[in-house]
């Protein structure tokens, strides 16, 4: 009896957990850096979407300022994606670490 009921909670969490996965695909995040020079937008699963560069911030003379504003706008925008998955999941797994999940 006991094993049937902790059968059915997994799958209930497993159900609910392949939800929030699904959700998480469509969810996004936006960073920036540089005052809005560069925007990054990223997915629940950390995938970029896109980067965009305003005009302003594009200088021939100095291409690794802008390759730094890219790449830290890059690295919030993924960081702030594992943040929403960590807490998305989080809530469902009761802080468990599963590995794999996130």
């Amino acid at each position: 009896m006991m094993n049937k009921n902790i059968l059915k909670q997994a799958q209930q969490m497993q159900a609910k957990l392949a939800k929030a996965q699904e959700e998480l695909g469509k969810a996004t995040v936006e960073a920036s850096s540089g005052g809005g020079a560069v925007t990054v937008v990223v997915t629940g699963h950390q995938q970029l979407l896109s980067v965009k560069i305003q005009p302003d911030a594009v200088d021939a003379d100095d291409i690794e300022m802008l390759e730094d504003l890219v790449l830290a706008a890059v690295n919030e925008g993924m960081d702030k994606a594992r943040e929403l998955a960590s807490k998305q999941l989080g809530e469902i797994t009761g802080g468990l670490n599963i590995p794999g999940l996130f």
